[in-house]
């Protein structure tokens, strides 16, 4: 597992987070303070406070890194 620091501070942002993650069969959780959701839940991630960086862990085991390049625009 990698953990991230993303930041989706626009819905424009969350929209096309969502549709680029679900492009892999891996799964992905956002962590803030208490709260952990499916990344791939675009209802989950309104539910959390995007006006501050949010932990993304990328249960990925071998290919971690083209995951990574794929999310580039969205780490903190």
């Amino acid at each position: 597992m990698k953990t991230v620091q993303i930041s989706l501070n626009s819905i424009d942002k969350v929209k096309s987070f969502v549709n680029e993650i679900t492009k892999f069969d891996y799964d992905f959780d956002l962590v803030s303070g208490r709260y952990v959701i499916d990344a791939k839940s675009i209802m989950g991630i309104f539910s959390l406070d995007l006006s501050k960086p949010i932990d993304l862990n990328i249960h990925a085991e071998d290919d971690a890194e083209t995951v990574l390049e794929v999310l580039k625009p969205y780490i903190v």
